[in-house]
């Protein structure tokens, strides 16, 4: 049996802790290694747990989750997965989280259920990508782009930008492979290069590169 999926959970309410405390360790593959109430001591206890999964509140005394977030992906070779929670999907706290890097985000009023699978979701290496939601918040937050379209644009082959835009639709690889009349690999391949070619942390982030850029449109 593999090792549970390590959490930290970071949010300045007690209660929300407690409560997704509980949801969690209930699951045999899922355990809780630690609780903050700040961003400063979230970034201290990731840094000291290395955990695989971070839920983060974006709104916190001090620094908050955005802040949080950006040092710890920024100072960890091997960060943890970092998901971030809100009360408001249309919120610029979560947009800027993802900007940063953030895999994805959760709404607090999210089920029980829902809370697990994005855990796990997260844990496997995969982003929490709610299409329309991304989209919204790119119509709501989205600076405007450059004057000069930025240069991971033309290095982008004909494919890789195909790719791309599927994947800002929100599809998987197996559905834009299914799309593209090709295998998974083949579009487990252009991800990876669109990735790289647009200095993205994972699909998410890359996305909304996508939008900023205006390479995909949020209407």
């Amino acid at each position: 049996m593999s090792a549970p999926v390590r959490v930290v959970l970071a949010d300045d309410e007690r209660m929300v802790r407690t409560a997704l405390r509980v949801i969690l360790d209930a699951e045999p593959d899922l355990r809780v290694v630690g609780e903050a109430a700040t961003g400063a001591e979230a970034v201290s206890l990731v840094r000291a747990e290395r955990p695989d999964v971070v839920l983060m509140d974006v709104r916190m005394p001090g620094i908050d989750g955005i802040r949080a977030t950006e040092q710890i992906l920024a100072s960890m070779a091997d960060a943890p997965r970092i998901v971030v929670v809100t009360t408001f999907e249309n919120d610029s706290y979560v947009y800027d989280a993802l900007r940063v890097g953030a895999a994805g985000f959760l709404l607090k009023r999210a089920a029980a259920e829902e809370l697990i699978a994005a855990v796990r979701l997260v844990a496997r290496g995969d982003s929490l990508l709610y299409p329309a939601a991304v989209r919204g918040l790119a119509a709501a937050h989205a600076r405007r782009g450059p004057a000069a379209a930025p240069p991971w644009m033309a290095r982008l082959t004909e494919r890789e930008a195909e790719v791309l835009r599927l994947v800002a639709t929100g599809l998987t690889n197996g559905e834009i492979a299914g799309r593209m009349g090709v295998g998974p690999a083949t579009v487990k391949t252009h991800v990876a290069a669109v990735l790289a070619k647009l200095g993205a942390r994972d699909r998410t982030q890359a996305v909304i590169l996508a939008y900023e850029a205006g390479f995909v449109g949020a209407g």
